[in-house]
């Protein structure tokens, strides 16, 4: 018997670890040791990478630590966001992890260690997380944007005293043009008709 596991985001206890005869293996979103952790995906596209990949590794008492089985390369399209990729990565994983499984219950399996002395760690996001920081550039923010969907969502707070989030934006002539945006309680519409709704609306 063998567990397998995808976008947990916990420490397993050690009897659950060990109660698979064949451990657990788990589909990692980056190409391990880089980015260990939760938030793997985002990190990559806050960083501006243009390849990311899948691991999948036999679960050990550490985070992402475990030896590997498996692990693809991916690129990074222009203007993805995290659910895209994850999407992808995913899928790619559990297509891999069905061509590997036969040898490894049968222990014809090749397990490489990882290096750790290479590995990364990403921060486990909240819903704060996804606080826009309007000081930084339009370009950093709109990675930040497509990093932060769709979740935990990037927002800005605004004078009516309601978060305003932001789901979709782009680059424009060098500039930060805002699509869809949802204020709290209300449903999702353009950037232009939550103008026309609340002209009155600054970011703060």
């Amino acid at each position: 018997m063998v567990g397998v596991l995808a976008s947990f985001g916990r420490i397993i206890p050690k009897e659950i670890l060990n109660f698979p005869q064949k451990g657990i293996l788990n589909i990692h979103p980056s190409l391990l040791p880089k980015y260990r952790g939760s938030s793997p995906v985002q990190t990559a596209i806050l960083n501006g990478d243009k390849e990311t990949g899948v691991t999948i590794i036999k679960l050990d008492e550490e985070v992402d630590h475990g030896p590997i089985l498996a692990k693809i390369k991916e690129e990074i399209k222009e203007n993805e966001t995290t659910q895209s990729v994850y999407q992808r990565l995913f899928s790619l994983g559990s297509e891999k992890l069905l061509k590997i499984l036969p040898d490894y219950l049968i222990g014809k399996a090749d397990l490489q260690e990882q290096d750790h002395t290479k590995a990364t760690f990403t921060k486990k996001l909240t819903r704060d997380s996804g606080k826009v920081d309007w000081q930084k550039s339009d370009l950093e923010n709109e990675s930040f944007i497509r990093a932060m969907f769709p979740w935990p969502g990037a927002w800005t707070q605004t004078n009516i005293n309601k978060r305003l989030k932001i789901l979709s934006a782009h680059i424009e002539k060098g500039k930060l043009v805002l699509d869809k945006v949802q204020l709290e309680g209300k449903n999702t519409v353009t950037f232009k008709q939550f103008e026309e709704g609340y002209p009155e609306a600054k970011f703060i």
